[in-house]
């Protein structure tokens, strides 16, 4: 039976390129790029080939297999795997790059920093004193060849071929034979007589000199050009010559060398190098500490090397929010780093993240989220979005803090093309509902109007002839005047979705009642709205053929590209309005006051002013968005599921019913009828609904476009319209038609002979109204008197019921 030998290269769990890579270290090492097969994750193989009578050479390159097996220091090249044969070394490392061919790619690129270059040279130094100062070894092969960098841009040393103790008990320095090598032997080595007074470091710290030439000038020509510093920085030029100075004794120690450069002014005193000594040492930083880095490392990585923020930032960042309780501080410098990496890498590092910070209850950390949203939500996918963040993202809706409301609404604007039907048409509009009509801050209601506006072209299209006029035409009668600019731009820049029906009897009567807005940048805005609107009617008009070409998108589904309108219009207000609500939040840091008095429009002359009504904090909990309709109670809103064709706007043919019933879009019998009964049945309960409506009962700015203005009497000498002959075989004998119509529009004259010329924009019929309130008021407090007399003669003639006991009769 044969037995076949197994190949230990072949079952080498490690696969290395075919070909050495370029600018490999002078000598008998070539260097291999490879991969781990199990895991495809890179490394670099160091290969020695094992010849016949190179013994010496052999030992020597096992000699430094040992020593980099053994030795462990964060600056010295890592060991991770070897293979020793008879025929051949495999020395499997961290994956590197040669120093040399490194500063060259640099330099095609735009050249290294100084930081990088401080940094780099710091990690060495370092090395060369852990190997001197703790283990008494001397490198003895100190040079561009033997050192390497990571994909962190770290510099790690390697080339320990040559690597003899400094206590003298291992023997001398190996010979070397490479002249590559030799020339940056320090002179005195040339002293065969050995009278030299040296230090154990003093020949390393010369390669050291010999090094740094290098890094700024390029390859060393010969010894005597260490003379000329060349581009070496003027802040290091002091402790080189001490590394290239003639007598050994006074190269000073690796240690003392960082000391010196460390030292205020000195080349490697910056941020860069104080940033990784922290990162170094973070593991044993108090929490006060990392707190005060990590917010001020975001202001330094714009200068930090991209491929330094990728490799080693970032992990430390991942790591002190997963296990140090960093909190909210990471995440500004964590979404700035993560501007570097790719799509893939974003999704496999970040992503998992973010959605776990979303889950926590930490204001401070929410607030954050929602703030730098737009730098990552490209890389969330809809499931995602729907399942684990909108439904954390939601309670920022209900939170108390004003700036996370704020916050909340500004996010949806990134969030809704990602929602699903039932998160976007449902659940988002209801709390839109509740903070446009209930929340006290002026600027929040305004950005909610502003929000809808811009993601209206998202919703579907039963959801937005729902929804957009009458949550529009509330705008319009907020007390905030940026609402009510909100309000007209958000009927400007969704015109396309409302029909011409639409526009004619629910649009265009709002926009005309704000043509006598108290405030002159309402007014403008409304005059531009009208003229946008009476245009697209009139074309529509002069051409019928272009109504379904109009009309296209009202009945379409849902499309992202209709919302460019709403993104011009309204940008004004998620900017400009949050400085306000910053000045808000600056004034009350703390959680929102229970009660907070809304500003009354101005009331014309010759009205009462209404009193400031104080707003409830609790929130509304109604599913759907509610049409306000003044003096209704919480028992007459929660039994309406769905107010929003309420408003019913009439037509042009119906306009003279409208007028003689009195029965306008705000004050209607009914309304006050209800009024009237739930405020007898409990004369003590203030509802919500009426606390927040109040500003539109009496002296509203609104009313003035629900009732034509009388017009004057005709110029004597105009003829009616019975007079003229139409083109009929004789003249009419019949009344005029109108003739009724100017009789009583002359009687309102009579009444009223000047009704621009007063500041009374409401006429009679708000005088009118004061006094059937003021007649209710008083039917109210009869009635409530009658109902406590009941109570006590009840009370009195079968006296208290006792707990528990039910009433039989």
């Amino acid at each position: 039976m044969w037995f076949f030998a197994r190949d230990p290269v072949r079952d080498f769990p490690f696969e290395l390129s075919p070909e050495p890579a370029e600018g490999g270290p002078p000598g008998p090492w070539a260097l291999h790029s490879g991969r781990k097969k199990a895991t495809g994750s890179p490394v670099s193989i160091f290969v020695y080939d094992v010849k016949p009578g190179a013994e010496e050479q052999t030992q020597v390159a096992k000699a430094a297999f040992k020593r980099l097996k053994t030795l462990r220091h964060p600056n010295i090249l890592a060991y991770i795997d070897g293979l020793e044969t008879d025929k051949c070394l495999h020395v499997v490392t961290e994956a590197v790059t040669p120093l040399g061919m490194y500063l060259k790619a640099r330099a095609e690129a735009g050249g290294l920093k100084e930081l990088e270059l401080s940094w780099g040279l710091h990690q060495i130094v370092k090395a060369l004193s852990f190997l001197v100062n703790d283990c008494s070894l001397i490198h003895n092969n100190v040079c561009m060849a033997a050192v390497f960098v990571d994909r962190a841009g770290e510099w790690k040393l390697g080339g320990l071929d040559y690597m003899y103790s400094a206590q003298g008990n291992g023997g001398g320095p190996p010979s070397k034979g490479i002249p590559e090598l030799e020339q940056y032997d320090p002179p005195e080595l040339a002293d065969s007589s050995g009278r030299a007074v040296r230090e154990k470091w003093s020949a390393d710290m010369w390669r050291l000199g010999c090094l740094i030439w290098e890094v700024f000038n390029g390859p060393l020509p010969r010894a005597t050009a260490l003379r000329n510093p060349g581009k070496i920085p003027k802040s290091l030029v002091p402790h080189y010559c001490e590394l290239v100075g003639a007598n050994p004794k006074v190269r000073p120690n690796p240690a003392r060398f960082l000391q010196n450069c460390r030292a205020p002014g000195g080349f490697m005193s910056n941020r860069f190098v104080e940033t990784n000594l922290f990162l170094e040492e973070i593991q044993i930083k108090e929490p006060a500490e990392k707190q005060k880095f990590f917010q001020e490392l975001s202001k330094s990585l714009d200068s930090f090397p991209e491929d330094f923020c990728r490799h080693k930032v970032l992990p430390q960042l991942l790591t002190a929010f997963e296990f140090g309780n960093a909190g909210a501080v990471v995440l500004t410098p964590l979404f700035k780093v993560g501007k570097f990496l790719s799509t893939e890498e974003y999704q496999q590092k970040i992503i998992p993240v973010v959605v776990k910070m979303f889950s926590s209850t930490d204001r401070a950390m929410r607030i954050r989220l929602l703030q730098q949203m737009e730098q990552f939500i490209q890389y969330l996918d809809e499931p995602t979005v729907n399942t684990q963040i909108f439904p954390h993202v939601v309670h920022g809706f209900l939170d108390t803090n004003p700036a996370i409301r704020e916050q909340t609404v500004k996010s949806m604007l990134l969030l809704a093309p990602k929602l699903n039907e039932a998160n976007l048409n449902v659940e988002l509009m209801k709390h839109f509902a509740r903070l446009q009509a209930r929340d006290e801050q002026g600027p929040i209601r305004c950005n909610t109007t502003v929000c809808l506006g811009k993601i209206g072209s998202y919703l579907s299209a039963s959801t937005r002839h729902r929804v957009l006029t009458s949550a529009f035409s509330r705008a319009t009668k907020d007390p905030f005047a940026p609402s009510r600019v909100a309000g007209v731009l958000g009927f400007a820049a969704t015109h396309n979705l409302y029909s011409m029906s639409d526009c004619a009897h629910k649009i265009l009567p709002v926009l005309c009642g704000l043509t006598v807005d108290p405030e002159k940048s309402v007014r403008d805005q409304a005059f531009k709205a009208i003229r946008s609107f009476l245009s697209k009617l009139e074309s529509v008009s002069e051409d019928p053929t272009q109504l379904a070409d109009v009309e296209k998108d009202v009945h379409a589904a849902s499309s992202p590209g209709m919302g460019g309108a709403a993104a011009s219009w309204a940008g004004w207000a998620v900017t400009g309005v949050s400085s306000l609500t910053s000045k808000l939040i600056r004034a009350h840091p703390t959680a929102a006051p229970a009660e907070t008095n809304i500003p009354q429009r101005p009331t014309p002359e010759g009205l009462p002013a209404p009193a400031p009504t104080p707003v409830p904090a609790t929130p509304m909990t109604s599913s759907h968005w509610e049409t306000q309709e003044e003096g209704e109670d919480t028992a007459e809103d929660s039994s309406a599921a769905d107010r929003w064709d309420d408003e019913d706007w009439g037509s042009l043919e119906e306009a003279e019913s409208v007028l003689a019933q009195h029965d306008n879009w705000n004050t209607g019998s009914q309304a006050s009828r209800s009024r009237q009964v739930s405020q007898t049945i409990n004369p003590d309960h203030k509802s919500p609904e009426s606390d927040w409506s109040s500003w539109e009962a009496e002296g509203s700015w609104d009313q003035g476009w629900q009732e034509p203005n009388p017009q004057e009497p005709p110029p004597e000498g105009t003829r009616l319209a019975s007079e003229y002959n139409w083109g009929g075989p004789e003249p009419s004998d019949k009344g005029d038609p109108f003739a009724s119509l100017s009789a009583r529009q002359e009687a309102g004259t009579q009444r009223r002979p000047d009704p621009w010329g007063d500041d009374n924009w409401e006429g009679l019929e708000t005088e009118n109204r004061q006094v059937k309130a003021e007649l209710a008021r008083k039917k109210r407090e009869e009635r409530r008197r009658e109902m406590e007399a009941k109570r006590a003669e009840k009370k009195a003639a079968k006296g208290p019921m006792k707990l528990g006991t039910r009433k039989l009769d």
